[in-house]
């Protein structure tokens, strides 16, 4: 919840000022385009900082400057002659220095004729250009020089804010060079404390904020950005752990009884070996479900590295200490799958499993709905079907949700909103860069695994052009039907149509099957078939009754199939990164080598880097690393991200080390003092309230 600044607007005869329409050069109308930029107070303008900047600090001799070129030049005015040329008016002024004259040139600005006086010396930035017999100076920006001149429009690293209707660019700078110079000691506190400040070097706060604005050179912009960003993460994190403290302070949670020879039993009844990772990943979560704070956990590992045996581990743990455990699976597909592969060991360690999903009979669902609601001990399992009003847990220990980003958060609170609150587990096969977990996931504690399970081979992915997607195709056709082994043929989204999708991939599967593949058993999938139908197809290609299978992108995250070996993917260029690796994952996950190819012909240069970056790796997290600095953090999961413009300077691809500095320094601060009420820290508690927090310490 937001907590408004209630500082009150005084009246403009006070000598305390807090309103921007009473700054010089804003004024009423000026105000009200600035409040359409969330501007409205002076210490709002403080904080507006430059889109971007200009270098205009190196002035050039006239007699060096080329045509076609940006440049900024120091003169004197020699003469000066307004003329009309139809339409418009044209200020001719020549200007000389000790080196050479040239004609300057302002469009459609008369008024300058009473401004701009002979002898004045000037110094005007501009594009260079050939005019007839003659080169001219276009003038962009102008300021007329003294000797005391501290200019703001040329001769300097220039800033260029963000505008909208009625505002322009000249007068809206003048008006931040009167707030650097006559507003921010007085708005401004600096709320970090010194040993912060001392640490990492930074300046103090008004120095930044002034170089922000109006920077000396590169480098102390930069070191002042740093500060600026330090401080928005350091905020954020603060809010972040502080939140999360409170809720374990208010949340009573459940101690769950870890049996010493449940994880021997466990293994005994595994077909394989857990690796390291998963051992370790055991190890960490059950600690947490063994204490009564209630956990949050997130459980981040790319497709092939075994979450799902993790997840059994802990559920199993919740039903042997007399709980239940509820897996929230986003599709049937999935729901279906995890049951019927976790059913043999839940038999064998003698826990009680079931399984509900939208279209189950109505005696199952009678039967999730009697074992739910009388407390009985056991693993639940299944889709949207478990969140129904009907479906109420008596004893619920624990809650994992796989793929958890396919659920609303008024979902994921109807299964933990008791008392004492279950723990909650959430998986994600979509490896997140560190920064952008820190802040989607900062609340959550994290575990990661990301070692393959022994055996895998990795994906040999390769990006093929136009000529060659022929032969592709007829060496896949060569394979499967000589060996037990099956492909995808992966169609994007056209547009945002879902007509168009359906339609493309209808038309692809119609060209193959009549076409290279026309004696192979070949399935459609597409989101517009009924969902009965999309399971007999899935069905039959799992069992390896189809052997190609023409699809969108609704191949479920997770459907395992070891059979599958190649993957093609149309139009690959239309994916992202992180999309890309996801489907890719659809294949490698049996014993023999699985091969990718992406189809494409890109024409931009992200787009090629893209598919080069797959083709050489078969890291998800470095990849997804590539994928953030590629995309930016609001479209890395292909949709915007509410809540990810959480911060004006800081950017969450560039300026990891600050973001983890930050997190460090907000859990030292809130270890030592929780309620921020120490004297070093009560300029900081109000500085989080002033950026529109509530704060729950």
């Amino acid at each position: 919840m937001s907590l408004k600044n209630k500082a009150p607007q005084l009246n403009k005869e006070t000598s305390d000022i807090k309103s921007a329409q009473y700054v010089r050069g804003i004024g009423p109308k000026r105000f009200e385009a600035l409040k359409r930029l969330g501007v409205e107070s002076i210490r709002d303008l403080c904080y507006f900082f430059p889109a971007r900047y200009e270098d205009r600090a190196t002035i050039q001799k006239i007699s060096a400057i080329e045509p076609d070129t940006e440049v900024t030049i120091q003169g004197k005015i020699l003469s000066l002659d307004l003329r009309p040329v139809k339409k418009f008016t044209i200020l001719e002024g020549l200007i000389s220095d000790e080196t050479e004259t040239i004609t300057a040139v302002w469009f459609n600005q008369p008024y300058l004729k009473n401004q701009l006086h002979e002898d004045d010396t000037v110094i005007l930035s501009g594009r260079v250009e050939h005019f007839r017999d003659r080169i001219q100076l276009n003038v962009s920006e102008y300021e007329v020089a003294n000797s005391n001149s501290n200019p703001t429009h040329v001769g300097r690293i220039i800033p260029i804010y963000p505008l909208t209707e009625g505002l322009l660019q000249r007068s809206l700078r003048q008006a931040m060079k009167e707030i650097v110079e006559r507003h921010v000691s007085n708005e401004i506190v600096d709320f970090l404390p010194l040993e912060f400040k001392k640490a990492h070097h930074f300046p103090t706060l008004h120095e930044a904020v002034r170089c922000m604005h109006f920077p000396p050179d590169w480098p102390s912009l930069e070191h002042a950005r740093r500060r600026i960003v330090y401080d928005e993460f350091l905020i954020f994190e603060l809010l972040l752990l502080s939140s999360m403290t409170a809720t374990q302070k208010k949340e009573r949670g459940i101690s769950l009884t870890l049996d010493p020879d449940l994880i021997a039993q466990f293994n005994s009844f595994l077909p394989f070996q857990l690796t390291s990772d998963q051992k370790n990943a055991i190890t960490e979560i059950s600690k947490d479900l063994t204490c009564e704070r209630p956990m949050n956990r997130l459980l981040q590992g790319e497709v092939g590295t075994g979450k799902t045996v993790v997840a059994a581990f802990l559920l199993a743990l919740t039903a042997r200490s007399g709980y239940q455990a509820v897996f929230l699976a986003p599709t049937e597909i999935l729901a279906e799958q995890h049951a019927s592969r976790l059913k043999p060991l839940f038999d064998s360690l003698q826990i009680k499993n079931f399984i509900l999903t939208g279209s189950a009979e109505d005696k199952q669902r009678m039967l999730v709905q009697t074992e739910a609601a009388k407390g009985t001990p056991g693993v639940f399992i299944g889709t949207h079907a478990l969140l129904q009003d009907e479906i109420d847990f008596l004893r619920t220990g624990l809650v994992v949700i796989d793929e958890q980003h396919r659920f609303g958060v008024d979902q994921r609170t109807k299964l933990v909103s008791k008392n004492p609150r279950p723990h909650l587990l959430v998986m994600t096969a979509t490896p997140i860069p560190r920064t952008l977990g820190l802040t989607l996931y900062g609340n959550f504690a994290l575990t990661v695994v990301r070692e393959q399970p022994k055996g895998r081979k990795p994906i040999k992915t390769f990006w093929i052009k136009r000529e060659r997607e022929e032969e592709v195709l007829e060496h896949i056709h060569k394979i499967i039907s000589t060996e037990d082994a099956q492909a995808y043929i992966l169609v994007p989204l056209i547009e945002e149509s879902e007509f168009l999708d359906v339609q493309a991939a209808t038309q692809e599967y119609e060209i193959l099957t009549k076409g290279i593949f026309k004696n192979i058993p070949i399935g459609l999938l597409h989101g517009r078939l009924p969902k009965k139908e999309q399971e007999a197809v899935m069905s039959s290609f799992q069992e390896g009754k189809l052997k190609v299978l023409v699809t969108t992108s609704l191949i479920e995250v997770g459907v395992d199939n070891p059979k599958v070996a190649f993957m093609v993917i149309q139009n690959a260029e239309r994916f992202g990164l992180s999309q890309l690796h996801q489907m890719r994952g659809r294949v490698g996950r049996g014993e023999r080598e699985s091969m990718c190819f992406l189809f494409g012909e890109p024409t931009s240069e992200e787009a090629k880097k893209r598919l080069r970056i797959l083709t050489k790796t078969n890291d998800g997290f470095q990849i997804a690393e590539e994928d953030l600095i590629l995309r930016g953090p609001g479209d890395f999961f292909g949709t915007r991200q509410s809540g990810l413009s959480l911060f004006k300077v800081a950017n969450l691809a560039k300026d990891t080390d600050l973001l983890l500095i930050a997190r460090e320094d907000a859990g030292q601060i809130l270890e030592h003092d929780p309620n921020l009420i120490k004297p070093d820290h009560e300029l900081l508690r109000e500085e989080m309230k002033l950026r529109g927090h509530k704060v729950e310490l």
